[in-house]
């Protein structure tokens, strides 16, 4: 009933809520996507995903087996290692974003520590773009980041899930329209600068960098000190601060793609473990802190 090929594939499906992102992430075509999906949906008895054309929602009953899936393919997992007596070791070097190194991931990089002890998982937190030259170079073997949506570049990364872009700023935030638009931004090079400040000149409006700051934490600060307002992908915005309204006139910012990278010489059953263990579990969704 709960075949685990079954099941990675209904995560996979509520990750990227694509069918065809979802294949890709597997390695299968669309049509074994939706197969799989049926399969699951005709067992349960229960519909799990609401699909048109267009998009695609989860439902409630999606979400609860979501929920089981992870749960039962990590037991699975654990089983597999206690009987065969895992010998997964060796060096790792895994790199991720400051922004999302809050989110639930530490949780993940514990567990994943617990059950495979004699693996030496060494973690390098630091910008978008440093971590994506450390990974081509070599220098790291997986790396957690954020890419522009279709970027070709990266196309070859797993797609943990697709966010919104969005402006944030303190929930006191008013801007005046006849003035440039302050921006607290990170240190160039950074997608989400760079994203803001074109859309910006793209829609003809005026803008100043009021901050810039090194990591996520100087972000959060300044923003909430009133400073500016930030671009940020939606789900790793805090609860303290605010999504600016359609009404604050600013122009619509694109999707970004938060993607696994592995190295071109990295050791394979340690990130291929890494990845499987992100990629099952619900983190990324919201800042844990």
């Amino acid at each position: 009933m709960y075949a685990p090929e079954l099941l990675r594939t209904l995560l996979a499906v509520a990750q990227t809520l694509s069918f065809t992102d979802a294949g890709k992430q597997l390695g299968l075509g669309q049509p074994t996507v939706s197969h799989h999906i049926r399969k699951l949906e005709a067992a349960v008895g229960r519909q799990l995903f609401v699909r048109d054309t267009r998009t695609v929602r989860i439902t409630a009953d999606g979400e609860a087996l979501a929920g089981f899936a992870r749960t039962i393919l990590a037991a699975n997992e654990q089983a597999q290692n206690y009987f065969t007596g895992s010998g997964l070791g060796g060096r790792l070097r895994f790199g991720v974003t400051d922004d999302l190194a809050l989110t639930p991931l530490p949780r993940i990089l514990r567990e994943f520590r617990d059950l495979y002890p004699r693996v030496d998982l060494e973690l390098t937190v630091a910008q978008n773009e440093t971590l994506l030259r450390r990974t081509e170079s070599g220098h790291l073997d997986v790396a957690f980041v954020k890419r522009n949506t279709g970027d070709p570049r990266y196309s070859h990364g797993k797609l943990v899930r697709r966010d919104q872009l969005v402006w944030t700023g303190a929930q006191s935030t008013r801007l005046d329209p006849l003035q440039p638009i302050p921006l607290v931004v990170y240190q160039a090079p950074s997608l989400t600068r760079s994203v803001g400040v074109q859309v910006l000149e793209a829609a003809g409006r005026s803008s100043r960098i009021t901050c810039t700051v090194r990591g996520v934490n100087g972000v959060l600060a300044a923003v909430r000190a009133g400073l500016g307002i930030a671009v940020m992908a939606r789900t790793l915005m805090p609860d303290d601060l605010s999504e600016l309204p359609a009404s604050a006139g600013l122009p619509k910012l694109p999707t970004v793609d938060l993607v696994l990278l592995t190295g071109a010489h990295a050791p394979t059953e340690p990130s291929g473990a890494l990845t499987t263990a992100i990629l099952n579990s619900k983190a990324p969704l919201k800042p844990s802190a």
